[in-house]
């Protein structure tokens, strides 16, 4: 994209592209779910979980699989999220052959994808997409996820999509 502000790296084009959802797109959801501030940029973190409300980074993918299986026997499937998308292990483990796949960019990044596409082929933008992806019941966690998402998307694309979408 000639316009963009920021181009999302190779892998989320790559990914992107044979699931229908804009690369900026893809990026900007990994911003928000594993976003981590780096050398003064905010990057996703590959080695990212969410246990029960709580998110923890790890260094390797090593540590990072061994605390997702602690936290999938302690805390239950269903209050894990795991890696660059934090997709739910309880609600999408099915898409993983074992829990720590999740933990692969690539894996990660192509479920993260279909997700998205899916929830963008239930109607309405990209936006609303993402706050679906987040949290497919909608209501206020919805709502505060696609403002901080189009935060997100408003910078990678350098168009301000905030105006249209409160």
């Amino acid at each position: 994209m000639a316009n963009s502000a920021e181009v999302p790296p190779p892998a989320y084009q790559l990914i992107a592209l044979p699931a229908g959802v804009p690369s900026e797109v893809l990026y900007s959801v990994a911003l928000q779910e594993s976003g981590t501030r780096l050398r003064g940029q905010i990057v996703p973190w590959p080695w990212t979980l969410n246990v029960a409300g709580a998110g923890y980074r790890f260094a390797t993918r090593s540590d990072a699989c061994r605390a997702l299986m602690l936290a999938i026997q302690t805390a239950g499937p269903n209050r894990v999220d795991v890696g660059l998308g934090q997709t739910n292990i309880g609600a999408n483990g099915h898409r993983y052959s074992y829990p720590c796949e999740g933990l692969d960019p690539y894996k990660n990044l192509s479920v993260t994808a279909q997700i998205l596409a899916e929830q963008k082929a239930k109607g309405g933008d990209w936006i609303t997409a993402a706050g679906r992806y987040h949290r497919p019941a909608g209501g206020e966690p919805a709502a505060r996820y696609r403002r901080a998402f189009a935060k997100h998307l408003s910078r990678v694309t350098g168009i301000n999509l905030m105006a249209n979408n409160p």
